[in-house]
């Protein structure tokens, strides 16, 4: 029986829930099945209070990880398949998500392993794949599929729900506004990559071709463009930020409330300004779109 090894960081619990759902179809298809958390040290609160949810923002975006508790790989010495569950914190991978990544021990594991990504997030997620994938590479690990499920609303509305429910604590739709996360119907139906990955099991190469066909990842164009220029501007206030100490200190709350301040104006004024320059300008940009998902949907 092939041994698969699945890694997971999940705060709110869904992405644990799509990795069983995942799991469960390659354990009816006879694989075993090892579930491995990754864990900070010191856990990162959930329900945040909102200023321990923005003192995270300059580590995530630099890729600063935490102190992390090794996890035991003794009964996972050669796996055939290991596969990665991870968030998005400010369009990068969650800091014990980084801490994973850089760890020598994690590092020399993953060398010649076949490897594929599960992520969960708002609708925000091609730096923080990137940058996944940057780690993958380094440390010699074989990506042969990445599944990322996504918010379906509304942009601005997807904000108001993400937040409510990381700060407030409340997921369930209430008022005018949905559930915040991954819909239930999608979290349920993910369990068919399961049996995706166990049919092209043997035939590593088709897996992501076949992930796709079924919709692994919904490419939106006009996302990326507005997550591509929030990501620039995201490095400028993480190091501007970083220059006035690490987690916690006194001496960066301040500029950290100007960031507050910055990220919520830009996401409710200017992002729907984004948009329209990029509707504008579509007819120039469709050869490159197309370009870019064939990239991001096939590891080219």
């Amino acid at each position: 029986m092939a041994q698969i090894v699945a890694f997971h960081y999940s705060q709110t619990g869904q992405g644990l829930e799509i990795l069983h759902r995942v799991c469960q179809s390659l354990s009816a298809s006879g694989f075993d099945v090892v579930y491995k958390p990754i864990r900070a040290a010191v856990p990162y609160p959930f329900p945040w209070s909102s200023d321990a949810f923005f003192d995270a923002f300059p580590e995530s975006r630099q890729g600063v990880g935490c102190e992390l508790i090794v996890p035991d790989l003794s009964d996972v010495p050669d796996p055939a398949l290991v596969l990665i569950v991870w968030p998005v914190w400010f369009l990068s991978p969650a800091i014990p998500v980084h801490a994973f990544f850089q760890n020598e021990t994690v590092r020399e594991f993953l060398r010649n392993k076949t490897v594929i990504t599960l992520c969960g997030c708002r609708n925000m997620w091609i730096k923080a794949q990137e940058k996944t994938n940057d780690y993958l590479f380094d440390c010699g690990a074989n990506l042969r599929g990445m599944i990322v499920l996504q918010d379906r609303h509304h942009n601005l509305v997807s904000v108001v729900t993400i937040i409510r429910w990381l700060i407030g604590g409340k997921r369930e739709r209430s008022g005018l506004f949905p559930d915040a996360g991954v819909s239930d119907k999608d979290v349920r139906n993910s369990s068919i990559f399961g049996y995706i990955i166990a049919k092209e099991f043997s035939n590593p190469e088709r897996i992501q071709p076949e992930l796709m066909r079924i919709g692994a990842i919904r490419y939106k164009a006009n996302i990326a463009f507005v997550e591509r220029v929030g990501y620039r501007m995201f490095g400028f206030w993480s190091r501007w930020i970083l220059k006035r100490g690490g987690p916690g200190s006194e001496r960066r709350k301040f500029r950290l409330k100007l960031f507050k301040y910055y990220l919520f104006s830009v996401i409710f004024l200017a992002s729907p300004i984004g948009l329209l320059v990029f509707y504008l300008t579509y007819p120039f940009r469709i050869f490159g779109i197309r370009k870019e998902r064939r990239k991001r949907c096939y590891l080219d």
